[in-house]
């Protein structure tokens, strides 16, 4: 049934007042077991209220009182009842471009501000987060079990699977037909379906918006199992801030959260740093009433070794074992890491030591850390007494997959010549010798530039049935390019059809490096011209290797037409890419084109961002184009490229060059109304530009509004100073006090410079002055300085004024009198 709003002045009016119209909204969907009651509510102000940092301290102590078994009834309905999913940003279900697409920014972790739950503050090395596991009982009983989506590729070729992903992919598109379509298609999912539609998006952003769109369509409610699939995608990125709306959507929507939920925003906050707010995460968990399992405290132990808290991840396992959770092997594996990468290698053996006496076994996992440990540091001979120890302690006995992870460690840290050794050893204990390790070896060798120990180690291949693959003659090519020998590399290339190998664009992309490096760019173009006629497609990367090629040969018709080519084929270059390319053209005073190009790249949906805006901002500047500059500073704001502070200090730069100092000090201060902070080399461009012409009032002014937003205690040093290079000494000597007022080091270096120019100038009393005034607020000038400025007050009759300047360094002890 469709309604029509406008003719229905009763239902506009319950819309815009949904607080007087409750039972209207009340949506009552039936999930197994649970009776779930939707209602809009105004935001309550309650939800806004900041919970204390010491709140982790009585997390379990508070659980402790809790004897109800399901965790659901012991969640607090107060905490999230009265915000209206935040998440969805009251906005229509409009399911269009702005937001499905480029307005995905309210779904990133930017710099939003941290709800009460994950309340910043404290310090790292207290230990609130640990308190947390006091009030634990241990008597905790799970009511159910979350399902748990594994991608199958059964899934993700559904038909309805497919067709929704192609329509999520024409989001740039969009129109109601297509968003009807998808919305008809949403109701026939399966919530398996659901979860593979997620997780085949390449951009986890837009399969957050795609979850919130789709929470919000009628007749239509995720599984349990969706949620934790979402959570799961989001663990893998930084996108904090969506885990945790999601958490909370779970909340409201009365599904069942269990310990794995949480776990899952902590890892991604600590993916994003927040590794403070990661372990706040428990805070919300003792909000719900949820009891902590073996899995978060596993979760916990791991960021806090990831955050380099070793010593507050051991505080934790302590305090695991007293409220009688058991550690696994997976948490002494956690903690063994962390002793490793802090360099703690005798802990992580004695903790080794100490599991089969704490009830759990190492495995192989606990050894191979160690091990990947000693293999970095080229530790091969106690390599070995580990293999011997687990052996002879653990019953562990070495496998192909201890030789493989061997070798591999050995490789990855450059010792290819005692990984060749192990490979050797394994062999000769009968296990079988693959090319993956082989391969390892050859990429080790090629990248240390060793290419007759890589080309002998191909041989021995050869030699033993081992037939060399795409990756291993992919990574000879690559170490001759590096080596400038591309006609060995060519050579191999030949090689590779002899053996019946056909070379993939990996390989075609490495020779073409490798002739771009030498200034071959053109025949490079030739080569990848013929790829069609060689069966190969080249990617990305093979188009950034020729543009940066073509690029530092000067050759940037020939580069630009290269992205042009590039976006055809449905690749875009980076928008660091683009600017080096940008940044030569203005070099060349092309600035016009670069403009067009990066106009061109824009409309065709590369990601411009505003460093490639300055870029070309900068080269109308320094063209002296500034008309042309502040147009595009304009265009910035129409693309929705907001000017960072290097744009505006570029501006202010050059229109105080040019004169226009009225227009530079309206733009500067639209950069602060912005919110910008300035830099430095902003306030050096602004004393610069303004001490230039005279304006030292306007220059005061403008400073005080720019010391509001970003404080610069030698803002004042570089004013008298820079007064002092352009011969303004009077304006200079009565900013004095502003500078005396702290009396460091670097005040009387400005002093001093004060008091030299003054005698540069013949003016010997001014100097006397300054000297004084130092002298008054305890900072001694220098001596052979104020020497000179006596000589000079004799020279013109000031005999008294120089007395008194001598005699101020008799009074404390600088200079002897009888000298």
């Amino acid at each position: 049934m469709l309604f029509n709003f406008i003719s229905r002045p009763r239902i506009r009016e319950a819309l815009s007042n949904s607080h007087k119209f409750r039972g209207l909204f009340e949506v009552h969907a039936c999930v197994p077991g649970i009776e779930v009651v939707s209602t809009c509510k105004p935001k309550s102000s309650l939800f806004g209220h900041q919970f204390p940092s010491y709140v982790l301290n009585a997390f379990f102590s508070s659980l402790s009182s809790r004897k109800s078994p399901n965790p659901s009834s012991r969640s607090n309905p107060g905490l999230y009842a009265d915000n209206d999913y935040d998440a969805i940003r009251e906005e229509s279900d409009r399911f269009n471009l702005a937001h499905f697409g480029s307005g995905l920014d309210e779904l990133d972790d930017d710099d939003e501000e941290e709800s009460s739950d994950i309340e910043e503050g404290g310090s790292d090395h207290n230990d609130d987060d640990l308190i947390v596991l006091n009030s634990f009982t241990g008597d905790y009983k799970q009511t159910g079990c979350v399902r748990r989506f594994e991608g199958g590729e059964d899934e993700s070729r559904h038909p309805l699977v497919r067709e929704i992903c192609r329509l999520i992919e024409l989001r740039s598109a969009w129109n109601p037909k297509l968003e009807g379509e998808l919305r008809h298609l949403l109701r026939s999912l399966k919530p398996r379906q659901v979860c593979a539609v997620l997780q085949l998006q390449t951009d986890e952003r837009v399969a957050l918006s795609f979850f919130y769109w789709a929470d919000r369509q009628w007749r239509y409610r995720h599984d349990p199992i969706v949620y934790y699939a979402m959570l799961e995608i989001l663990s893998k990125t930084k996108l904090c801030q969506g885990a945790k709306r999601v958490l909370r959507l779970m909340a409201k929507r009365r599904i069942v959260r269990r310990p794995e939920a949480f776990g899952y925003v902590m890892v991604s906050y600590s993916r994003a740093g927040k590794m403070r707010n990661a372990m706040r995460v428990l805070t919300m968990m003792q909000k719900a009433g949820i009891e902590p399992d073996l899995s978060i405290c596993n979760t916990a132990i791991h960021i806090l070794v990831m955050g380099n808290s070793l010593d507050k991840a051991v505080r934790f396992l302590e305090r695991m074992k007293l409220v009688e959770i058991t550690p696994n092997v997976v948490t002494y594996n956690c903690l063994i890491k962390g002793y490793c990468d802090s360099h703690r290698l005798e802990d992580a053996m004695e903790l080794i030591a100490e599991m089969p006496f704490k009830g759990c076994c190492p495995d192989k996992i606990s050894y191979y850390t160690v091990m990947g440990f000693l293999c970095k540091e080229k530790r091969i001979n106690e390599v070995r007494d580990l293999i011997e120890k687990m052996t002879k302690d653990s019953n562990l006995l070495p496998d192909q997959v201890t030789y493989n992870t061997l070798v591999h460690m050995l490789s990855k840290n450059g010792h290819g010549d005692e990984a060749l050794e192990f490979l050797r050893e394994a062999e000769a204990r009968g296990f079988r010798v693959d090319k993956v390790g082989y391969s390892a070896i050859i990429h080790s060798f090629c990248k240390e530039g060793r290419m007759d120990k890589a080309k002998e180690t191909v041989n021995e291949m050869f030699s033993k049935g081992c037939i060399p693959d795409v990756v291993t003659y992919s990574s000879v090519i690559d170490g001759f390019c590096r080596e400038g020998k591309t006609d060995q590399a060519k050579k191999m290339l030949h090689q590779m059809y002899n053996h019946g190998c056909k070379p993939n664009t990996v390989s075609y992309t490495a020779l073409l490096n490798g002739l771009c490096k030498n200034g071959n760019s053109l025949q490079a173009r030739e080569m990848m011209n013929a790829s069609e006629e060689e069966w190969w497609v080249p990617n990305a990367i093979t188009y950034s290797v020729l543009i940066h090629g073509f690029r530092r040969e000067g050759k940037l018709s020939e580069a630009c037409d290269t992205v042009r080519e590039m976006i055809k084929k449905g690749f875009f270059p980076t928008p660091v890419e683009i600017n080096l390319l940008i940044q030569n053209l203005c070099r060349e005073c092309k600035v016009d084109e670069a403009k067009r190009f990066m106009e061109e790249c824009l409309n065709n949906g590369c990601a411009i961002n505003v460093v490639n805006f300055t870029t070309v901002i900068h080269g109308f500047c320094q063209k002296g184009d500034l008309e042309s500059a502040l147009s595009l500073l304009d265009d910035m704001y129409l693309s929705n490229k907001h000017p960072d502070v290097f744009t505006y200090t570029t501006l202010i730069d050059a229109l105080g060059k040019n004169g226009r100092t009225e227009e530079a000090t309206k733009l500067a201060m639209k950069m602060l109304k912005t919110g910008l902070i300035p830099t430095p080399v902003t306030y050096r461009t602004v004393i610069h530009q303004y001490c230039r012409v005279g304006r030292v009032e306007d220059l005061l002014r403008l400073l005080e509004k720019m010391l509001l937003r970003q404080d610069c205690r030698t803002v004042y040093n570089q004013v008298i100073e820079k007064l002092c290079s352009f011969g303004n000494l009077e304006q200079a000597y009565k900013l004095l006090g502003k500078v005396l007022r702290t009396a460091s080091k670097v005040d009387a270096d400005t002093c001093h410079m004060l008091m030299e120019s003054c005698l540069r100038k013949g003016i010997p009393l001014m100097s006397y002055n300054v000297a004084c005034r130092m002298f008054h607020r305890n900072l001694v000038p220098d001596l052979k300085l104020c020497e000179k400025v006596s000589k000079k007050l004799v020279m013109e009759g000031k005999s008294e004024e120089a007395d008194k300047l001598i005699l101020r360094f008799v009074e404390r002890g600088r200079l002897d009198l009888q000298s």
